[in-house]
């Protein structure tokens, strides 16, 4: 199975790209590690007590996270998919039946993290590289339409999420993989795609 990684800081258009990959490739699914919050009281006191909770290690579960992804690997099928609803803390099952998968996109700001535990082989990473403004005017407008933020707090938070990403991207850089794609802002998107479906088909 081919496991692509799309790595980038929040507001960088993950999310946006992996359903564009998705659409060109036949057999593909996709784990965002939004989906994958911890969830409970201690959870949700510490949402509103820790600065950027989200987007620390902290709020990631990821003993579920690895359980789905070992599972897809070992078993080339998915049952179900889960939905974070932040207004609300708390998580979803959503049922819904992915057979002969061969092209798993992991997306998300905890893709780095997940970056740690996989082999090189069979192994593509997209990095974004983005614009702090353009992120943070994207997160602004999520987060206020989907998150239930204000709009001066979804901008403090950015600002944490950016300085705490940039800190662990450092503790990643080392680890080399064969295929790595970097998009950055005035990458052509469509000439890129044709390369990330030449590379794993």
């Amino acid at each position: 199975m081919q496991l692509i990684v799309i790595s980038g800081p929040s507001g960088s258009g993950k999310t946006t790209l992996s359903k564009r990959i998705l659409k060109k490739i036949k057999n593909g699914i996709i784990l965002n590690t939004d989906n994958y919050y911890r969830t409970g009281i201690l959870s949700q006191i510490l949402s509103r007590t820790l600065t950027s909770y989200f987007d620390r290690k902290i709020s990631f579960n990821y003993g579920l996270f690895k359980r789905d992804l070992e599972f897809i690997v070992k078993n080339g099928f998915s049952d179900f998919y889960y939905e974070y609803n932040f207004k609300i803390k708390s998580i979803k099952k959503v049922y819904k039946n992915t057979k002969n998968i061969r092209f798993l996109i992991i997306e998300g700001i905890f893709g780095q993290e997940i970056l740690k535990t996989l082999s090189k082989e069979n192994c593509l990473l997209i990095k974004l590289k983005a614009n702090k403004q353009t992120c943070l005017n994207r997160v602004i407008k999520r987060d206020f339409l989907e998150r239930g933020k204000s709009k001066d707090l979804a901008r403090r938070d950015f600002i944490k999420a950016w300085e705490l990403f940039h800190k662990n991207k450092k503790k990643c850089n080392s680890r080399n993989y064969f295929n790595t794609i970097v998009i950055r802002k005035k990458s052509d998107i469509d000439l890129i795609l044709k390369k990330i479906i030449n590379i794993v088909n």
